[in-house]
Order: structure tokens, then C-alpha cells, then sequence
């Protein structure tokens, strides 16, 4: 699926339940997570986002089995997130990677988090949210009007898909601004 409010040319790949078998981003995944409020102990995990900041999204909803979905079991998706092999790229990633400790039961690494690198390079400011970097660093303007809609709903709105979407979509290019200002300021490894 399509949708217009999404990087201009890019596509967006909705998936139920798992990713596909085949389904590969490289060397590193940008990754987001939706759920239905922002407390892992008793907000469910609705959507996970993957993009290999090519232009394309890949989200998988996840459906409890008490909803008739198949609950958590995301073999794919576990595998990637365990994959040693392929970095996953987050902004706040604390937040996500607890999410998916709790829901698909696995240690998300190893990671780099968008968030953290900004709030090392960027001391002069405490801007470090994800709307933020991206207008400063390049030059995009997201809109964060989805952000509190009902991720839990059956049929995700293009509003929503777009929105979680953009999400991952620039994370990339945000860690390579970010990782340019590590290197000058000393701090990549710290970062």
C-alpha cells in the first residue's frame, strides 16, 4: 500500500502477525514500536516498524490471541530482533526495547538509539524528541498528529500507517548526521 502523506515514492508493506519469510533490511533495521499507552506492564504492543531507510516500511501487527489474532508468536520477527548481525536502530530506544522484552520475549541487540546520540552531541539544547532531530538535522517536518489515535484498532487508518511509517523512515539518516557530530565532539565511543 501506498500512501501519499509517506516519503514521496516510497511503499508501505503492512504485514499481520509476523514478517514474511525472505524479508531482509541489511546490516541495520530502523525500529519503532505502537502501543496502547506508554506503560509496558499493562499496555499491549500493537505494531512493530522496520525500515532499511531505503524508502520502504515494513509494519507488523500484532494481534492478541484473545482478539482472534495469534497473539505474540512472530518467529520472523523475533529472529530479527536477536540477529547479532544486524544493528537495531531506535529513537528512545529504552522504551521500545522493553515493549519487546515483554510481548515477544526477547533481548532486542545490538542497538544504536538516535536519542541518546543527540543528547550527547547536542548539549545545547534539551530538543532531543524524534519531530525535533528530524527538522534540524534533515530538514523534515513530521507530523505527530497519530501518535495518541487506537493503535489497537482492527483496520489501521493510511493516517495512522503513514504516521508510523515516518517513524522508522528517517532514523538512518538521522544516525549518520548524529554519528558525523559524535566523531567531532570525541564521543562516538561513548555513544
Amino acid at each position: 500500500m501506498s500512501i501519499t502523506q509517506f516519503m514521496a515514492g516510497a511503499t508501505i508493506h503492512l504485514h499481520r502477525h509476523d514478517l514474511p519469510p525472505g524479508v531482509t533490511f541489511g546490516p541495520m533495521v530502523a525500529v519503532d514500536t505502537e502501543t496502547m499507552g506508554l506503560n509496558p506492564h499493562r499496555d499491549r504492543l500493537c505494531l512493530v516498524q522496520l525500515s532499511a531507510g531505503d524508502g520502504h516500511a515494513h509494519l507488523v501487527q500484532l494481534v492478541p490471541e484473545s482478539l482472534g489474532g495469534r497473539g505474540y508468536d512472530a518467529p520472523n520477527l523475533r529472529a530479527l530482533m536477536t540477529d547479532r548481525a544486524v544493528t537495531k536502530l531506535f529513537h528512545f530506544a529504552r522504551f521500545d526495547i522493553a515493549v519487546l522484552r515483554k510481548f515477544l520475549g526477547v533481548t532486542t541487540t545490538p542497538l544504536y538509539c538516535t536519542k541518546i546520540a543527540s543528547r550527547l552531541t547536542r548539549t545545547f539544547t534539551d530538543r532531543h524528541g524524534l519531530k525535533d532531530l528530524t527538522a534540524e538535522l534533515v530538514q523534515v517536518d513530521l507530523s505527530k498528529q497519530q501518535q495518541s489515535s487506537d493503535w489497537g484498532a482492527e483496520n489501521l487508518s493510511e493516517q495512522q500507517l503513514a504516521y508510523a511509517a515516518n517513524d522508522v523512515a528517517y532514523l538512518h539518516r538521522l544516525r549518520d548526521a548524529l554519528d558525523v557530530m559524535l566523531k567531532r565532539e570525541g564521543r562516538m565511543e561513548l555513544a
